[in-house]
């Protein structure tokens, strides 16, 4: 009997109600994926885009050749700033709950990837990041309270009340702003690489995007010109399975893994498992040496879960089960590489619980130091005629009469 064309409607694997099921989620075991040489051409790793590089077993071991080798100090490193960074987000949702700020965005079940790439990069590489990358600036060493003056939209407020709360940027880190606007940060950050190449330097960009922005034009704009030019740029996709409440499905994800898409444009690219500090320090590693070498770019998927909603606007109950990231096979990034250190580096839950109650009274210290210079119901307030500012060099006539009038409103209320 013949077959009528007929339209496929991608449907995830459980709604509310029903048990989780993550058995579409192709995992490879730990340590079992080869890892090539860095010079490898890319016909030659094309298996890396279905198999998991993953290094830490089920017991909590580094096993296999991208083992990066870190040292406890290292470790730690990574452990702290993860952990600073969840309870950082903890707070900052429940200040918006509280009513304190408009609007949050965390990262909850995604630090590793944020955190281990940036140890895994030089300072002056450059990051184009996404809203769930605040691990980037933590790790690079911001100070907590400029962030929260940023969501607070007050007078210390790096974007001067006009951007949403979570589009930081920071200058001197080397971190680009963060825009709503999805995955223009892809073709940015190859137009930066392929300048600093021009200029003959040795620093690399870095992006990042869900993988439900991969279906946005943006995302094939870069990856062709990152290609033609072989810029030296890393190409990061977040696979943690929802854009917003749309499963990874309608992004393409039920036929190919993300990774693949690199392949045809002739980039390296490569499956890691999001939640293992380890696997996504050495892939990040192989590719920015990779990229800095002159070999070429590198696209890489990170799969992972988005633990909590997608911001403070939404309800995940809603079209996911409540349960589903307790039943998501890549576990807990913190908790692994906890684990991880206590049985082979000497960490304890001593230490963690002595180190969880220090960063706590860190956050708690940042938020009363922000809320110095303005909340949204105390002053102080930006200057309304900042509203006129950063948009020409010499600010023409008009803007001047329209700040001259409303500074004559203002006195005059």
């Amino acid at each position: 009997m013949s077959r009528k064309p007929s339209l496929n409607i991608p449907h995830p694997p459980a709604r509310p109600g029903d048990a989780p099921d993550f058995d579409y989620v192709q995992i490879s075991a730990a340590g079992a994926v080869e890892r090539p040489e860095v010079n490898s051409s890319v016909r030659s790793m094309n298996h890396l885009t279905d198999d998991l590089v993953r290094v830490m077993d089920d017991e909590h071991a580094a096993v296999g050749p991208w083992d990066p080798q870190l040292d406890a100090g290292e470790l730690q490193i990574g452990l702290r700033n993860m952990l600073l960074t969840r309870l950082f987000d903890a707070h900052m949702v429940r200040m918006q709950r509280q009513g304190k700020i408009s609007f949050y965005m965390q990262s909850l079940g995604e630090e590793a990837i944020s955190v281990a790439q940036a140890m895994a990069l030089e300072p002056s590489d450059m990051l184009f990041p996404s809203y769930r990358n605040q691990g980037l600036q933590i790790s690079r060493g911001r100070n907590l309270m400029e962030l929260m003056c940023q969501c607070l939209s007050n007078t210390n407020d790096m974007c001067k009340g006009r951007q949403m709360p979570i589009m930081y940027h920071w200058e001197r880190g080397n971190i680009f702003s963060v825009t709503g606007n999805l995955t223009v940060n892809y073709p940015q950050a190859v137009g930066w690489a392929m300048a600093a190449a021009i200029k003959g330097e040795d620093d690399i960009a870095a992006a990042w995007i869900g993988e439900g922005a991969t279906a946005e034009a943006d995302f094939h704009h870069a990856l062709t010109f990152a290609a033609v030019y072989q810029a030296p740029v890393i190409l990061n996709v977040v696979n943690n399975q929802w854009a917003i409440s749309t499963f990874q499905g309608f992004a393409g994800g039920e036929r190919r893994s993300f990774a693949a898409r690199g392949p045809g444009y002739g980039i390296a690219s490569i499956r890691v498992d999001g939640n293992d500090f380890l696997a996504v320090h050495a892939v990040t590693r192989w590719a920015a040496e990779r990229a800095r070498r002159g070999i070429g770019p590198a696209l890489i998927e990170h799969v992972t879960y988005r633990a909590g909603a997608h911001s403070t606007s939404d309800d995940p109950s809603r079209y996911r089960p409540k349960d589903e990231f307790a039943a998501w096979p890549l576990g807990d990034p913190l908790q692994r590489l906890q684990s991880h250190m206590i049985r082979f580096h000497g960490w304890s839950e001593a230490k963690h619980s002595a180190l969880t109650e220090e960063l706590t009274d860190i956050v708690t210290g940042s938020w009363e130091d922000a809320c110095s210079y303005g909340t949204m119901s105390e002053g102080p307030y930006l200057d309304h005629s900042e509203l006129f500012e950063d948009v020409y060099k010499d600010m023409p006539n008009h803007l001047l009469e329209q700040r001259d009038e409303l500074r004559r409103q203002l006195e005059e209320d």
